[in-house]
Parts: C-alpha cells; sequence; structure tokens
C-alpha cells in the first residue's frame, strides 16, 4: 500500500492530508495532537493500511496546511472541529472511526457531537474531556485563557520551542509504535 499526500480546499484554507488504505475497508480519522501534525501517525498508517482507510488531516496552522493569520481565523476547538467537519464531507466521509489524540480529543468530539450517525467508534490516546485532565503543564495555558496579556503570552513560547515539541512528539511516537 502506498500512503497518499493530498489538499484540499475548505474555506479558502488549503488542509494537508494523508490517506491511505482501501476506501472500501472501515475509515479511521485520526485526529493529531499538539504540537504535531498528521505526521504523528507516520508508522500507524504503516500498520493499518492493509486492514483500514486511514485519513489524517492536519489541521489550520499545523502540519503542512496553510496557516491563516490569528486576526483572519478563529483558532478554537469550535472552528477547527467545523473545518474538519467540512474537510469531512468534501471527503464524502460517511461512516468512519475517529482516533484522537491529546488537542484531537475536543476536536473529535464536537464532531461526534455534530455527526453521530457517521461515528462508529471513538478510540482516545491521552484524549481529555475535562478541563480536571488537563495538569498542571497546562497552567501556563489557562492563565493566558484567563488574561490574554502580551506577559502570559510570552509564558506560551516555551511550549512551541523545538526542545518541547521533539520530546513530546517522541514520547507520543514510541507510545504508537508499541
Amino acid at each position: 500500500m502506498t500512503t497518499f499526500y493530498q489538499k484540499v480546499t475548505v474555506q479558502d484554507i488549503n488542509i494537508f492530508y494523508r490517506e491511505a488504505g482501501n476506501p472500501k475497508d472501515p475509515t479511521i480519522l485520526l485526529l493529531h495532537g499538539f504540537p504535531s501534525s498528521s505526521h504523528m501517525y507516520k508508522s500507524l498508517i504503516e500498520k493499518l493500511e492493509d486492514d483500514y482507510h486511514l485519513v489524517a488531516p492536519d489541521y489550520p496552522g499545523f502540519g503542512n496546511s496553510d496557516q491563516p493569520n490569528i486576526n483572519a481565523f478563529d483558532y478554537t476547538f469550535d472552528n477547527i472541529s467545523n473545518i474538519i467537519n467540512e474537510f469531512i464531507e468534501i471527503l464524502s466521509l460517511e461512516k468512519f472511526s475517529i482516533y484522537v489524540h491529546d488537542y484531537g480529543a475536543p476536536i473529535g468530539f464536537r464532531l461526534a457531537t455534530k455527526n453521530p450517525h457517521k461515528i462508529q467508534a471513538i478510540i482516545s490516546q491521552n484524549g481529555n474531556a475535562y478541563e480536571e485532565g488537563l495538569l498542571s503543564a497546562w497552567d501556563p495555558v489557562r492563565d493566558y485563557w484567563e488574561n490574554p496579556s502580551n506577559e502570559n503570552k510570552e509564558k506560551l513560547r516555551k511550549l512551541l520551542t523545538a526542545d518541547f515539541t521533539n520530546i513530546n512528539t517522541l514520547m507520543v511516537q514510541e507510545t504508537l509504535i508499541l
């Protein structure tokens, strides 16, 4: 099998996605976490593509998808889930399971609420559906949510460093391979 790398336009945003497997097989929509992209599922796709149809999009601002200006795009779970919902419609996915990881959980759970008739299963890897599940590592994010000041914004920058991103990506990849 082969993984195909494609893009579709949703609300004037190019959404990149990986697709593998036979569309006649059960479909799994792979929703990535933060600070990752569909690339986090590379090894999983290789292991499952003989038995499943796999679709793994990059959200706006992630991976190879367009990154709209923050003044022109509302980077909320609601809005991102609306984009991914339209993505699902464009690809004509009628029945599928969702595999959610981390940041993908609130997006996937919103999709499931909008499309209960389409969802066959929900597979969650470290996906929180409640604020209590966001441990102390999320304190800088909570501070920014409550007070979106420049000072609190600067505290978030460490979450976007190569060191932080690489360590978390390696942990996720190790988990997926196991």
